[in-house]
């Protein structure tokens, strides 16, 4: 497969896409999660999942952020599990294929943290 890292400036990234998404190895997960769990993603209890929840300034904000990140999700057709109130975003990621995390959610998560970056 593709060397997992946390940029999405290559279309080579897209492949990840590509056939069946596979439920990331112990090792992927090694390599992969440090650098999200550094910017506070954390895995969810009881299920193969991330999670973090990120606040904004006012609700137009956290709107905004939501709306980039839609329009991402649809592209590459992987949308989050997401619980907004007023300035507050709650997002949950999964790949329902697999049943558990796979190298897509960590895509998502590392697109959607350069959004939430941009945003405040």
């Amino acid at each position: 497969g593709l060397s997992p890292n946390l940029e999405l400036n290559s279309s080579a990234r897209l492949a990840g896409w590509a056939g069946k998404a596979h439920r990331l190895s112990a090792e992927e997960r090694d390599q992969l999660l440090p650098n999200l769990r550094a910017v506070g993603w954390n895995e969810l209890e009881g299920r193969d999942a991330i999670f973090k929840q990120f606040h904004f300034k006012d609700f137009n904000r956290a709107f905004g952020f939501m709306t980039r990140v839609a329009l991402q999700a649809e592209k590459l057709d992987h949308h989050p599990e997401w619980f907004n109130v007023y300035n507050k975003v709650h997002i949950t990621l999964s790949t329902h294929e697999c049943a558990g995390l796979s190298e897509r959610d960590i895509n998502l998560a590392s697109f959607i943290e350069q959004v939430a970056v941009s945003m405040t």
